[in-house]
């Protein structure tokens, strides 16, 4: 494999680094017995220069070691795991500038302290495999730090959205699957078939294939209305942000670099903006959170004016909510679940609060207290006996036992593969706090209509034993008493 000129740099002070301590040689004695200056063989072991010829045979013949050995890429055993990595797509592929880092910083770091950062990566590259992560699971989990660092909000995206806006859709028109089907047929000549997941099995869970050789855009003909719109302006964002590297699919997806899921994500993004406009939504919400009480209803047709599904709606507040009303204090996550059962899917998740919140558990079980699983409760049961079909929307005011934080969640449910019974329910979770309750007057009235519970993360870790919910033991709560109470005793022998 063909490496950077800095990684080979890199990859060579590393060797001649390590071979210098085992060695037990200072930099100093190196360049004594080299005829080379200290600082030159600084400036070599942080990567930052690359001896010629007769320098390397210099530094070979003063620690003793052939030419080939020296110059070679293969590293000891204590380093290999750093080896790994600069031959990885990770240097490469991943734009760290994104998160902060400058790639010539991270490489400094490996060359300060490479035993430690290697038995770091080591460790990392073990827990990936222990819990079976694949690249895709890797890649989006570094998109959604990005986004939480962010807010979720990326005013050169918003900016094109706008200028798109002034060009094909101005004075407020409506983005219409009309006017999105005429701009990928006649300005970026996409044609636009359908297939029918009924005589194609395998493709049924996917809404969307791109097969770039045609140019051609296959939509799911089991499409909602508001599926369609938001597929059909992702791709016009891909095509108007010229955005190349991309997926294929959606709404699975399969990642051969980060560059495709973070141009996915602008794609999204962009769709999100044209389809429901910035100014358009900060009005309706400064409306609905100007009056005294709660209606869950009002907000269902909120969503529906937007025509919006609701989680794709949930996703354009946390764009707008942090920037236009301060509000950044805040989670979103949605819950998969078959009508029947007792067992919840956590399937998405983003935390711009970095607090409390329904993040991955292992093995545990989500408080059954939770709106997000009560609203599934509710729905399965009114399909089942009622033969509702339609989305329900309820509000919650959460208290974490522990903390005492409160929380208002507004969740809404929805049937998202009525053949397999199958229900989802999206929720965005609001911290309550000073700057919370000035923007939402209904918080301070005390009949507001949003109903308050005290609930817990999980049952494994709740100390609620009266609870009528309670699924599972608090086993992960007598574990911690348990060994609070060792210490304790341990004292007390001193």
């Amino acid at each position: 494999m063909n490496l950077p000129a800095d990684h080979i740099r890199l990859l060579f002070g590393l060797k001649l680094r390590q071979l210098r301590l085992d060695r037990n040689l200072s930099a100093s004695d190196l360049a004594q017995q080299s005829g080379l200056s200290v600082s030159y063989i600084t400036e070599i072991e942080k990567g930052r220069k690359y001896p010629k010829a007769d320098k390397i045979s210099a530094l070979a013949n003063a620690m003793q070691v052939d030419y080939d050995t020296l110059v070679s890429l293969k590293l000891s055993k204590k380093l290999e795991p750093i080896s790994d990595l600069l031959r990885s797509k990770f240097l490469t592929e991943i734009p760290l500038e994104l998160f902060g880092i400058d790639p010539s910083d991270l490489l400094e770091l490996l060359a300060e302290a490479p035993a430690k950062v290697s038995a770091m990566i080591r460790t990392f590259m073990d827990i990936a495999l222990s819990y079976n992560m694949s690249v895709e699971r890797l890649y989006m989990s570094m998109l959604r730090s990005y986004q939480e660092m962010h807010d979720n909000y990326f005013p050169d995206i918003e900016a094109d959205a706008e200028r798109f806006l002034a060009e094909f859709a101005p004075s407020g028109q409506v983005v219409t699957v009309s006017l999105l089907t005429n701009l990928l047929k006649t300005r970026y000549d996409v044609r636009i078939e359908s297939f029918d997941p009924l005589t194609n099995p395998e493709l049924v869970s996917l809404r969307s294939v791109y097969r770039p050789e045609k140019r051609t855009l296959h939509l799911n003909a089991g499409l909602s209305d508001e599926q369609r719109a938001f597929i059909m302006a992702r791709e016009v964002g891909f095509q108007f942000l010229g955005l190349k590297a991309r997926p294929y699919t959606y709404s699975w997806v399969e990642a051969e670099s980060f560059e495709q899921i973070l141009n996915n994500y602008k794609a999204s993004y962009f769709a999100g903006a044209i389809l429901i406009r910035r100014d358009a939504l900060v009005a309706r919400l400064t409306t609905l959170f100007a009056r005294e009480t709660w209606s869950n209803d009002d907000f269902l047709q909120l969503i529906h004016d937007f025509g919006a599904t609701p989680e794709r709606f949930f996703y354009r507040l946390s764009n707008v909510l942090p920037s236009a009303f301060g509000i950044d204090q805040l989670f979103f996550y949605r819950f998969n679940h078959t009508a029947g059962q007792t067992t919840y899917q956590l399937t998405k998740e983003m935390h711009l609060s970095r607090q409390q919140g329904p993040r991955g558990m292992v093995d545990e079980h989500y408080c059954r207290r939770w709106i997000a699983l009560t609203i599934l409760q509710e729905l399965s049961f009114l399909q089942q006996h009622k033969n509702f079909d339609g989305a329900l929307c309820r509000a919650q005011l959460s208290e974490y036992v522990d903390s005492k934080q409160q929380y208002l969640i507004v969740s809404v449910a929805h049937p998202f593969q009525s053949a397999n019974q199958q229900n989802m329910s999206v929720s965005m979770c609001f911290a309550v706090n000073d700057a919370l309750r000035s923007k939402m007057a209904f918080l301070n009235n005390p009949t507001n209509d949003v109903p308050f519970r005290v609930v817990n993360e999980a049952c494994e870790r709740c100390g609620i034993f009266d609870c009528r919910e309670r699924v599972a033991a608090p086993v992960v709560l007598q574990k911690k008493r348990q060994f609070a109470g060792m210490k304790q005793a341990m004292e007390k022998l001193k």
